[in-house]
């Protein structure tokens, strides 16, 4: 059986396979929901999961993926993470109902769409460690939120984009519409802040596992 890759996925669903599409959305649906999972509003998650913008994302994706075809702007991924983005940002205004005039709202939406240092924290934390682990758990989260929060909303984005979600450089920089350089520097500076902590996180791995 041939292995499928994402070229031939997309070879095929720009043909109009719609089976191809669904495999393709599929794929990336997993790295979606995270991405959703960090950087929704406390709020808003009281009201909705991420699995519910995630269905909204992939429904926008399905009915623009024709437009994304023809134009290409974005790869792939940053164009799936961008729709993601846009189904916060209308939730956010329909469940908390904003009646303020559009520059100040636009403002206000980006500003609590950036990860905070206490869902990065809990993100680390629960990727880390087990269930049962709770104490750990608890420790390594509060180190790990304190090296964040020393962090402003670009570099602590940045370093989410890079070490948590795993993109590169120039689609970190894409993503945030900043030049690639900058992006590397605040990559390095938002390591430079947090590196003792998590230094600290991989010495108690090692003496866990002696």
């Amino acid at each position: 059986m041939e292995f499928e890759t994402e070229d031939v996925l997309l070879e095929r669903a720009r043909a109009g396979d719609s089976n191809s599409l669904s495999r393709l959305l599929a794929a990336h649906a997993p790295a979606l929901e995270r991405m959703i999972a960090l950087r929704l509003d406390a709020r808003l998650g009281r009201r909705l999961e991420a699995s519910d913008i995630l269905q909204e994302t992939l429904t926008l994706a399905a009915q623009r993926f024709a437009d994304w075809s023809r134009e290409q702007r974005y790869p792939l991924r940053l164009w799936l993470r961008l729709l993601a983005t846009q189904a916060l940002q209308s939730a956010f205004r329909e469940h908390h109902r904003l009646k303020r005039d559009l520059g100040r709202e636009s403002s206000d939406i980006a500003a609590r769409l950036h990860p905070t240092a206490e869902r990065a924290a809990d993100w680390y934390a629960s990727t880390h460690t087990s269930p049962t682990e709770a104490v750990r758990r608890g420790e390594m989260r509060e180190r790990v939120l304190a090296a964040l929060a020393q962090l402003d909303d670009i570099d602590r984005e940045v370093l989410v984009l890079r070490s948590f979600e795993q993109l590169s450089n120039e689609e970190a920089a894409l993503e945030l519409g900043i030049d690639p350089a900058a992006a590397s520097k605040r990559f390095a500076r938002a390591l430079q802040r947090i590196r003792p902590a998590l230094r600290g996180l991989s010495d108690d791995n090692t003496r866990g596992a002696t």
